[in-house]
């Protein structure tokens, strides 16, 4: 199998003593290009250092809703000046990750949905795909990509809505991102909803180090899980794990504009 890791955090620490091995391994399992997302200014240097050193990783640079207390306005101004210096470099993918958490209560969501607005309007200035992270707020999101409507598109990452929330994010031109959480047997609703998405609305991740699959329970997330992860998932459409790895490959591709 040919595979894309369209959702990783590979700069985090959690990898700092085997990084280059991991790598090493998850492409001799056929993981062929990995997407590292930023989380907060501290970390995009960080991560674009990485990307730098590594053939096959792409960087995505954002503000993500559950480091909501360490963001600043001028962190914005930064994301704005790093997408302004890089725009056009073949190693940057998308703005991301960002997005709206209703989850963690304590996180304000007036200032939430402040951050995530600010974030979409430069996905739609510089032309990039949004990689989203939406956590029990499917209504509000929806609501504000209708107003938005990212010429590109983007990603819902780890989605675990409703069939109907599908269908509207498909209609907004995002694709759903699906890694471990679908493989366990609790995920009764979501596993449900999986077969009934055309193979093209779909792409595959980790959420490296988070998001164990249930075949690798209780340890670090890893991009070389994702063929494991590609094989439990292609059960729940009745498909080869080839035919779901070929569909996920073409349709990060198609979203990123790398050749297929």
């Amino acid at each position: 199998m040919r595979l894309i890791d369209t959702h990783t955090h590979l700069d985090f620490p959690d990898f700092d003593a085997d990084r280059d091995a991991l790598l090493a391994r998850s492409r001799a399992l056929g993981v062929e290009r990995l997407v590292v997302l930023g989380v907060h200014q501290g970390n995009w240097q960080r991560l674009w250092d990485l990307v730098q050193r590594h053939a096959g990783l792409y960087a995505a640079f954002g503000l993500h809703p559950v480091y909501l207390e360490e963001h600043r306005p001028e962190h914005l101004d930064a994301l704005r000046d790093w997408l302004q210096r890089l725009a056009g470099h073949p190693s940057v993918c998308a703005v991301g990750e960002f997005g709206l958490d209703y989850y963690v209560e304590t996180l304000d969501r007036e200032r939430q949905q402040a951050l995530f607005e600010a974030q979409l309007a430069l996905a739609v200035e510089f032309e990039l795909p949004a990689l989203l992270h939406v956590r029990r707020a499917h209504a509000a999101t929806i609501a504000t990509l209708k107003r938005f409507r990212l010429p590109r598109g983007g990603v819902i990452h780890a989605f675990a809505g409703s069939y109907e929330e599908a269908r509207e994010y498909l209609r907004l031109g995002f694709r759903l991102g699906l890694g471990g959480a679908p493989t366990w047997p609790q995920a009764l609703r979501l596993r449900k909803v999986i077969p009934r998405l055309p193979l093209d609305a779909v792409v595959l991740e980790t959420d490296s180090p988070d998001m164990a699959p249930a075949m690798h329970p209780g340890v670090r997330n890893s991009p070389e899980h994702l063929p494991d992860i590609c094989t439990a998932l292609a059960e729940l459409w009745g498909v080869t794990p080839e035919a779901l790895a070929a569909a996920s490959s073409r349709n990060a591709a198609e979203l990123f504009g790398w050749p297929t």
